[in-house]
């Protein structure tokens, strides 16, 4: 259940990122050039920082036996979609949203760590 999830979860990422505009703006805007955000950015982009650190926590947690190669693909997936905004028409890199993903991953990745350790250690969860 959980492997599929992130899987359809993928899937919408990748479309919410390559789309030239933004979905979720022509959906509560009537215009795809706003980008609603769920909280005001500081210095990197909170939604970006959002999105990864659910992706990535679902991502670790679901492919927790294979953890070399989900976290290679989630730091990839982080750059490359944002680097793909160079080549997107109305998208443009940020640097703020590259690091909103970057950071959000770490901190997942943090997250799923600490669970782990505590939950060895002293058998909890």
């Amino acid at each position: 259940m959980l492997k599929t999830s992130f899987h359809v979860i993928n899937i919408l990422l990748i479309i919410f990122y390559l789309y030239p505009g933004s979905i979720l703006g022509c959906y509560f805007y009537n215009d795809c050039n706003i980008q609603p955000g769920l909280t005001k950015d500081f210095i990197i982009s909170s939604n970006h920082f959002f999105v990864f650190l659910i992706f990535g926590l679902i991502a670790f947690i679901a492919f927790s036996k294979e953890k070399k190669i989900i976290m290679v693909y989630v730091f990839f997936i982080s750059i490359f979609l944002e680097i793909m905004h160079f080549f997107i028409p109305i998208r443009a890199f940020e640097i703020k949203d590259l690091f909103g993903n970057l950071i959000g991953v770490i901190i997942s990745l943090i997250i799923f760590n600490s669970f782990n350790f505590w939950r060895k250690k002293y058998g909890l969860f």
